[in-house]
């Protein structure tokens, strides 16, 4: 289904943008595997026998340089799934200025500019995929999550106005909200609500991340990476702009 399209994913090191990864290249897809955690994305990148490229996306020309350097090796970007992100949790009246800006920056203004600089190739050839990992929290808010939410909302809101100038060349634009997944950044929440509340990481799962689910289930990053796999597919040519849940049941009631 993926044979030779060329692929860029960012958050590649770990967690959901490796289990995509992954899934792309078994699949016969060409990666430019993409991430912050140089080291790390090196080795996993060596294991998939993929091209990657370590990268601060939090910087405007360090979007640009990726995309340059897809089309340098690659010569088109077929499908681009927007993964990177980060986590703080925190008050509003204390919430660090610079740690707001580095979330916008990372979780809002790159996927706009990786999907500004991709568009021409993808117009070029008549297709394209572009994927936005968002969040539930990009359909709901959280206490204490005032940068995450915001930047998710407006990933939301970026998703369907893509769709609707892409459809025409044809390109579909597609965000995926989960609800909890099993990453490094997930853990670590787990590790900092139990020490916050004193309790064991089983109890903050159960009572905390999963008490609006009705499938009391933390996601595994694969789940995710198959259902981003389904929206690049032909069965799914004509799902564009969606806001699409894998939330067990959080939003149902």
């Amino acid at each position: 289904m993926l044979k030779d399209k060329v692929c860029v994913v960012t958050g590649a090191a770990g967690g959901i943008g490796l289990a995509t990864a992954e899934i792309f290249v078994n699949d016969g897809a060409k990666v430019i595997m993409a991430d912050i955690a140089g080291e790390t994305l090196e080795n996993e990148a060596n294991r998939l026998g993929q091209n990657f490229l370590r990268t601060d996306l939090s910087k405007q020309n360090e979007c640009k340089a990726l995309i340059e350097y897809t089309l340098k090796k690659q010569s088109k970007v077929d499908i681009l799934v927007n993964i990177a992100g980060i986590q703080t949790v925190c008050p509003i009246d204390e919430f660090p200025e610079d740690k707001w800006e580095t979330m916008i920056s990372l979780m809002l203004t790159a996927p706009f500019l990786l999907t500004k600089y991709a568009w021409p190739s993808m117009k070029a050839q008549g297709w394209g995929r572009i994927i936005n990992l968002n969040s539930i929290h990009g359909m709901v808010a959280s206490e204490y999550k005032a940068a995450y939410v915001s930047a998710k909302h407006g990933l939301g809101g970026l998703t369907k106005v893509a769709a609707l100038e892409g459809a025409e060349y044809g390109i579909t634009v597609n965000s995926i909200c989960p609800s909890y997944v099993r990453t490094p950044l997930v853990e670590k929440q787990i590790s900092d609500q139990s020490k916050a509340h004193g309790i064991p990481s089983e109890q903050v799962i159960s009572e905390i991340m999963l008490q609006k689910a009705a499938i009391k289930k933390i996601l595994e990053p694969k789940d995710v990476g198959e259902l981003v796999k389904f929206l690049c597919s032909d069965t799914a040519a004509c799902i564009t702009g969606t806001m699409l849940p894998i939330d067990c049941g959080w939003t149902a009631a």
